[in-house]
This record gives structure tokens, C-alpha cells and sequence, in this order.
């Protein structure tokens, strides 16, 4: 809503500030840190009201784990998404679809892992929501989102795919391009999820995906920069920057106390929705393909997960002591805090290798 106040600008006063990208995304990420250090505690309180128990442990899980982490609340992820949704609301363009596609993914996987957490925390057990039905509620948030990008892209963007080592290179995908958004946006969401099982673990890499998708929905939403590059250009994207910077100053407020040992744990309510709100800025950037390399991370996690059940359904056996991976690093004496800094130094170095993408064409 900010930018309207250059609305008061003779172009060389103040308020031409907010005519920039860059000065409203930093003015984001200080709105959102500034709401995740004034409100992280007293809505920490609040939760420990009103869970007597905190967030059940699964049984199966490191032993370590049911007496280090038990009563410790959850649904932490509403700090995250009120800083996000207030900063956002604050100082991006409002008549941006792409700022809107992002916001009402994210808040439709929040609402999915809301009732999830709720469902666990009401029945004291670490089974929420059947996985089949969460499934398929993300297929349709993820669908309408996709639908939404082809209608707001460019042709012949609209339902191509572009490749991140190829320029001007488009796979026109015709109607598949919708599942392919639905595939990326609910895989993404899951395997944030999946990977949200230490202290800290998730939330930096998320802020660090974040971080490098803003960067790159910045450059293709500017056609010097897109020219420079020779990549793809998506006028309108420059917004989402915006959305990032308010994750990132989200994250950083949550991060304050979700630091081992965590006060609060961000729950499904933050996992499911930071990363569908990830897989929907890559489908709106056109960098689908990108964020397998970015959010790196998350893709080894989902697929220790699938090689665990899959090798286990055939064989009987176990590939990993115990899946997701981070766990197997646990199970193998790794200390908790050492298992989250190097899978931040992983994801950090993923993510450059992502960002490196829009020179190396």
C-alpha cells in the first residue's frame, strides 16, 4: 500500500523512494522482523496455553527427542505468516496477480497444515490430516495457482518450460504444463515439511530459497536485466522480491526463538505453507526447473523418504537408519546443532549454484 505514496512525489523528493523495488524489499524484510521480535513472544505464551502438551513426538523417532523436545508448542508458523502477510500487504503493489498467486498459496497451505496441527495437538498423536487428503486439498490450491501463472504469463511462456542451462529454449508442454505446476508446488510444499525435523533446520534454508528467488523473480521482471542475461523476461515479477524480503525478515523473527534449544516449532501450519509459497514464486518466475537446485536441500530430503519406503516395500530392509535423512545423521551420533549448520552450508551452496544459472546461459 506504500507505493501509493508516490502518488506525492515530484520525482526528486522522498517519497520517490517507494518507486523502487529494492527500497520497499528492504522496508518489507525490517516491517517483518520488526512484527516476529514484538509478537514472537507473547504468541509463544499464547500457544502454551492453549497446548497443555505441546507438539506430540513421533514414537519412532530418536529417543533424544521425547525428552528434549516434549511440551514444546507448535503452530509457530502463524508468527512467520502474520510478519509475511503484514509486511507484504504493507509495501507491495496490490494490483500485481503474482503477488497475490504467492499469497493465496501460501495461505491455503497454511490453512492445510493448520487443521493438520490442530488435528494432532486435539488427539495428543503425531497422526494429523491422512496424508491422501492433504495431498489432494495442495493438488487443488496448486492447480488454481498454476491455472492463474498461465493466464498472467507471457506467450509463449504461458505453458512452456524453460530450461536453466538453454537459452531461448521453450518446451511447450500444452496442458501437461498445468500438472507440471501442480507437481512442483505440492512437491515443494511437502518436502519443506519433510524437512522440518530439528531445531532450525528448515527455516534458514527456506529463507535462503527465498532469498535467491527474489533475486531471480527481480531480474526476469526487468527487461535490461533479462536482455543482459538472455533469459526469459516476466514483466511484474520484480514484485515477489518483495514477498521474499517478508519471508526472510519472517523467518529471521521466527529463527530468534525456533534457534535450539526452540521455544516454538513453526508446525505444518509454517512447513506446508513456506514451501508451496517457494514452489509458487519459482512457477510465476518461470525457474521451475531452478528451484530443484536451490531448494536442493528439500528435494534429498523427499527422496531418502521415498527410497526408505520404496527399498523397505521390496526388500524389507532399511536404506537409512531412519528417514528423513537428518534423522539418519542423528541416529549416527551426529550432534543436532552440527546436523543443522552443515545442511545450511548444503543449501547455501545449492543456492548459488542456482543463482549462477541466469549467467552461465
Amino acid at each position: 500500500m506504500l507505493h501509493l505514496l508516490t502518488g506525492f512525489s515530484d520525482g526528486g523528493d522522498f517519497f520517490n523512494l517507494f518507486r523502487y523495488i529494492t527500497f520497499r524489499a528492504s522496508g518489507a524484510l525490517v516491517t517483518a522482523l520488526l512484527f516476529g521480535f514484538i509478537f514472537g513472544r507473547p504468541l509463544i505464551e499464547l500457544l502454551k496455553r492453549h497446548q497443555r502438551n505441546g507438539q506430540p513426538i513421533r514414537e519412532d523417532g530418536p529417543e533424544s527427542h521425547r525428552t528434549e523436545k516434549a511440551g514444546t508448542p507448535t503452530m509457530g508458523g502463524v508468527l512467520i505468516l502474520g510478519a509475511l502477510f503484514v509486511s507484504t500487504l504493507l509495501w507491495a503493489r496490490l494490483d500485481n496477480v503474482y503477488i497475490w498467486i504467492v499469497l493465496l498459496v501460501t495461505l491455503g497451505f497454511a490453512a492445510i497444515g493448520m487443521v493438520d496441527d490442530y488435528r494432532k495437538l486435539s488427539s495428543n498423536s503425531a497422526k494429523g490430516v491422512p496424508a491422501r487428503i492433504r495431498f489432494a486439498a495442495g493438488l487443488v490450491i496448486a492447480a488454481a495457482a498454476g491455472f492463474a501463472a498461465q493466464l498472467a504469463h507471457p506467450e509463449p511462456l504461458s505453458a512452456a518450460l524453460a530450461f536453466p542451462f538453454l537459452k531461448n529454449f521453450l518446451l511447450d508442454l500444452g496442458l501437461l504444463y498445468l500438472v507440471f505446476c501442480m507437481i512442483v508446488i505440492v512437491g515443494s510444499a511437502n518436502a519443506v515439511n519433510l524437512t522440518d525435523g530439528l531445531d532450525g533446520l528448515a527455516i534458514m534454508p527456506v529463507m535462503i530459497s527465498a532469498a535467491t528467488l527474489g533475486i531471480i523473480a527481480y531480474a526476469v521482471g526487468r527487461v535490461d536485466f533479462t536482455d543482459y542475461l538472455d533469459v526469459h523476461y516476466v514483466p511484474g515479477t520484480g514484485e515477489l522480491l518483495i514477498f521474499s524480503a517478508g519471508l526472510i525478515g519472517g523467518g529471521l523473527g521466527f529463527l530468534w526463538y525456533n534457534a535450539p534449544p526452540a521455544a516454538v516449532f513453526m508446525g505444518d501450519t509454517g512447513s506446508l505453507a513456506l514451501g508451496g509459497a517457494v514452489g509458487a514464486i519459482a512457477v510465476a518466475t518461470k525457474h521451475e526447473l531452478v528451484l530443484a537446485i536451490v531448494g536442493g536441500l528439500f528435494v534429498i530430503e523427499a527422496l531418502s523418504v521415498i527410497i526408505q519406503v520404496l527399498y523397505f516395500k521390496a526388500t524389507g530392509k532399511r536404506v537409512f537408519l531412519m528417514a528423513p535423512i537428518h534423522h539418519h545423521f542423528e541416529k549416527r551420533g551426529w550432534a543436532e546443532a552440527q546436523i543443522v549448520i552443515r545442511f545450511w552450508i548444503i543449501a547455501l551452496i545449492l543456492a548459488l549454484i542456482g543463482l549462477a544459472t541466469l549467467k552461465v546461459r
